[in-house]
């Protein structure tokens, strides 16, 4: 019997998932089915419900759902707890939905694995205060650099997320204006690169040992990608490769067995361009 496996959010039809874990599936001979299934805004509980009654063994979940994957699910992973935000839904042999947040160790895999990008005494800073940033800061913070910096909008919301992960290392919040000084790293994990705009940043953040980071991607250079290279950042990376790893952990745990990354990335790569 073929197992049932999905990924869940509003709008859904651009995701690259179903390709993905396809092909993971072709790679590791695993007997799979997945698909993408667009969930009205109010009606995730029941979607998640409905799929798991009809058999199905795990979830993707992505905007504007990962929150409410975190309230559904009866037990949470550390990341999860960590987080507070879920993408992944993993149902377990007695029944009870098991949550995960794999962004983070996405986005690791990325920068170092793929890229080679130290990480330990660096200087980081990172755009935004929502949910797919609150997905990676431990793993970040686990690496042990030597300052990570949240800018957002609102201050607030930057300062109190700083604060929900001080224990794991130097972190502090801030709004956009207030940056200063060279970072080593810049992630962006803000969504205006998806609607062509830039968070107000101010000149002198990047130079030419700068690694710039966009979680979104596109078939041309983002917004944020194109700002990095007139600061004179010479290295900017878009975040498909942090999509397809973080698809790969969540198979790993559904299956049992990690897939390669590499060819199912420069295909996907290929099919953007």
């Amino acid at each position: 019997m073929t197992d049932l496996y999905a990924v869940m959010g509003n709008p859904i039809a651009h995701s690259k998932s179903p390709q993905i874990h396809t092909a993971f599936a072709e790679q590791t001979e695993q007997s799979l089915l997945y698909s993408a299934m667009l969930v009205p805004t109010d009606g995730f509980d029941e979607a998640v419900s409905q799929f798991f009654r009809r058999g199905g063994k795990g979830l993707n979940v992505t905007v504007p759902f990962k929150q409410d994957a975190w309230r559904y699910a009866d037990e949470h992973s550390t990341r999860a707890q960590r987080a507070q935000a879920v993408n992944t839904l993993i149902r377990q042999d007695d029944g009870q939905v098991l949550a995960d947040n794999t962004d983070g160790v996405g986005l690791l895999r990325d920068l170092t694995d793929n890229h080679g990008v130290e990480l330990r005494h660096k200087r980081i800073l990172i755009l935004g205060a929502g949910g797919a940033v609150r997905g990676v800061l431990q793993p970040l913070l686990e690496q042990q650099p030597a300052e990570v910096v949240i800018a957002n909008r609102t201050v607030a919301k930057a300062q109190a997320l700083a604060h929900d992960f001080d224990d794991l290392g130097r972190v502090s919040g801030c709004g956009f204006e207030a940056l200063s000084g060279l970072f080593d790293v810049v992630i962006n994990g803000t969504s205006a690169s998806l609607v062509g705009e830039l968070p107000p940043l101010p000149a002198g953040l990047v130079d030419g040992h700068s690694v710039c980071y966009d979680m979104m991607y596109s078939a041309e250079t983002t917004v944020f990608n194109l700002w990095a290279q007139q600061q004179g950042a010479v290295i900017t990376l878009d975040g498909l490769g942090m999509l397809v790893e973080q698809a790969a952990e969540a198979f790993a745990l559904w299956r049992g067995v990690r897939p390669a990354t590499r060819d199912v990335l420069e295909a996907l790569r290929a099919a953007l361009k």
